[in-house]
C-alpha cells in the first residue's frame, strides 16, 4: 500500500511559496491588462463604425473559439517567427492571455451596456447629450454594476489559466510542483498540495462572485 509522505515537501516550502507569487503576480497582470483590452474592445463592438465593430468581432472569435493552451504555445513560437522577434516565456504568457481574456471581458462589457434601457439613452440626448456623455454617465455606470458579478467570473477563469504556463517553463506554482515531483518521486503528495493550494485561493474568489451575483440579482 502506498504509504502518503507529505513532510518530505517542507523542504521545499521555498519553491512552493514562489510558485505561488509568481502565479498571483501573473494573475494580476493579466486580469488588469485583460480588463483594460476588454473595455475598449467592449466599446468598440457597440461603436456605430461597421468596420471597427465587425473588426473587433473577428477578433474575439478568434480568442474566444481557439483553445487557450494552442494560443500560449502559438505566441510563443510560431508569432517570433513570423514578426522575427524574440518572446521570452512570460512576455509570450501575458500577451496570449490579456487577449483571451479580453475577448471574453469584452463580450461582458458589450452585453452591459446593451442591456440598458434605450429610452436612458434617447432621454440623455434629448437633454442634449452628446453619445460620449450618455455613455459615461447614464449607461455605463448601470451597466457596470450588472457586469460586476461575470467580470469577477471570468477573473477566476484567468486564474485557472495560469496553471497552464507551466508548458512554457514559467515557474509558477504547477510548474514548481512538477519539478518537486520529479525531485523527490512524490508526484500523488505534490500534485494533492498543489490542487489544495488552488482550491484556497479559488474557494474565497469564487464565493464572492456570488454574494456579487446574488446581491445584484437581489435574489
Amino acid at each position: 500500500m502506498y504509504q502518503w509522505d507529505f513532510g518530505s515537501l517542507w523542504a521545499y516550502r521555498g519553491i512552493i511559496t514562489a510558485g505561488v507569487l509568481t502565479t498571483l503576480a501573473y494573475t494580476a497582470v493579466v486580469i488588469v491588462s485583460g480588463l483594460l483590452v476588454g473595455v475598449l474592445v467592449g466599446l468598440g463592438r457597440v461603436s456605430s463604425s461597421r468596420l471597427l465593430a465587425g473588426s473587433l468581432r473577428a477578433f474575439v472569435e478568434v480568442f474566444r473559439c481557439t483553445p487557450v493552451l494552442v494560443q500560449l504555445i502559438w505566441f510563443y513560437y510560431a508569432l517570433p517567427v513570423l514578426l522575427g522577434i524574440e518572446l521570452t516565456p512570460g512576455t509570450a504568457a501575458v500577451l496570449a492571455l490579456t487577449l483571451y481574456g479580453g475577448a471574453f471581458y469584452s463580450e461582458i462589457v458589450r452585453g452591459g451596456i446593451i442591456s440598458i434601457d434605450p429610452g436612458q439613452v434617447e432621454a440623455g440626448q434629448a437633454l442634449g447629450m452628446t453619445r460620449g456623455q450618455v455613455m459615461r454617465r447614464i449607461v455605463l455606470p448601470q451597466a457596470f454594476r450588472r457586469m460586476t458579478p461575470p467580470l469577477v467570473s471570468q477573473s477566476i477563469m484567468q486564474l485557472k489559466n495560469t496553471s497552464l504556463l507551466s508548458v512554457l517553463a514559467v515557474p509558477d506554482l504547477l510548474y514548481q510542483g512538477q519539478v518537486i515531483a520529479h525531485d523527490t518521486y512524490r508526484p500523488l503528495e505534490i500534485y494533492t498540495l498543489v490542487a489544495v493550494i488552488y482550491f484556497a485561493i479559488l474557494l474565497p474568489a469564487t464565493m464572492l462572485a456570488k454574494r456579487l451575483e446574488a446581491k445584484t440579482t437581489g435574489a
